[in-house]
């Protein structure tokens, strides 16, 4: 009997499987592999990549990088808004999981926004910077870090003059 729960193990058998095996944990879904287009850490896996690039003066492949991770990064907040809205009034899990996913989509979005800006910029292409940094203000708002950066930002090229001093909040 033990070598054939063995060989059923190995042939994948249904209702045959080795205590050992039915102990083990749950198998790597396919879209958390890292190798997924569809999770936000492949997608900074591509934004680090891209930071490499823009380090090693390949500019061209950085932007290629940062286009990439942006447009996965939109596409997963697509996705997680459309499910969030398809589950509420149903079960409150499964928007607030999403709802998650959406704000770390976002902070995400904005970060790659920021490294895209900061390249256009270095390439003296200033008026390519200012959508991408008012984007990151408005998904961000200007009391967030990335918002102030990209505020910051839109000060030091010229495309606003004011100012923006976030006020202090008062420690807990």
């Amino acid at each position: 009997m033990v070598g054939s729960v063995a060989l059923a193990a190995v042939l994948g058998a249904p209702g045959l499987v080795a205590p050992a095996q039915a102990q083990q944990e749950e198998p790597q879904k396919a879209l958390e592999a890292p190798g997924s287009a569809f999770n936000l850490e492949s997608v900074r896996a591509v934004i680090a990549r891209g930071d490499a690039a823009a380090a090693a003066g390949n500019l061209a492949q950085a932007r290629k990088d940062y286009d990439q991770a942006r447009d996965a990064t939109r596409r997963l907040l697509g996705f997680y808004r459309d499910l969030s809205g398809s589950f509420r009034g149903l079960d409150a899990r499964i928007p607030r999981e999403m709802d998650q996913k959406g704000r770390e989509a976002l902070e995400t979005l904005a970060q790659v926004n920021l490294r895209l800006a900061a390249l256009f910029r270095r390439q003296n292409q200033p008026e390519v910077a200012v959508p991408l940094l008012v984007e990151v203000v408005k998904v961000m708002t200007p009391t967030n870090e990335e918002g102030r950066k990209a505020y910051q930002s839109l000060v030091e090229l010229g495309f606003v003059s004011t100012p923006y001093g976030a006020p202090s909040t008062p420690a807990p």
